[in-house]
């Protein structure tokens, strides 16, 4: 049996699901991917040229998990090789593929960009659980420099 695939089973049989896991649940079910990948596949290349394009709905998830991390093109990449939930919310088994790399993500982006489908695709979405996003807008520099919550002794 492979490294990746003891990984992934070991992964499977943990007992408690991280704060990533859950939030990207969250994230898949608040996000309509049928009605996305309606919106984009007019403009995604067909493959006629060049390389066969990656599923747009597999480049939608690691966009999706892109912009909800704050990431990177070549920290999404990353991502998906280092983390077993991002990989696994990507759609990607490692043990016989490898991710999308930077550069397909960026012609992925400014496609989304140049098409002013990341506001539409925004909207539908509703962005991001405002749970996950208030306790970070509630972190603050103290005098010395380090970050602290506000109400918090400095």
């Amino acid at each position: 049996m492979s490294q990746n695939r003891v990984a992934k089973l070991e992964f499977a049989a943990k007992k408690k699901r991280q704060r990533r896991e859950r939030f990207l649940d969250e994230i898949e079910a608040a996000t309509p991917l049928a009605l996305l990948v309606e919106q984009v596949e007019p403009f995604y290349p067909k493959g006629k040229r060049g390389r066969y394009p990656i599923a747009i709905e597999r480049m939608l998830r690691m966009y999706i998990a892109q912009q909800h991390f704050g990431l990177a093109d070549e920290a999404a990449e990353d991502a998906v090789y280092d983390s077993q939930s991002i990989g696994t919310f990507v759609g990607i088994d490692l043990s016989r593929e490898g991710a999308p790399d930077a550069t397909t993500l960026l012609h992925f982006r400014r496609l989304l960009e140049t098409n002013d489908l990341t506001r539409t695709m925004f909207e539908a979405i509703n962005v991001c659980p405002a749970k996950y996003i208030l306790p970070l807008a509630r972190r603050e520099s103290n005098h010395h420099g380090r970050s602290v919550w506000r109400g918090e002794a400095a």
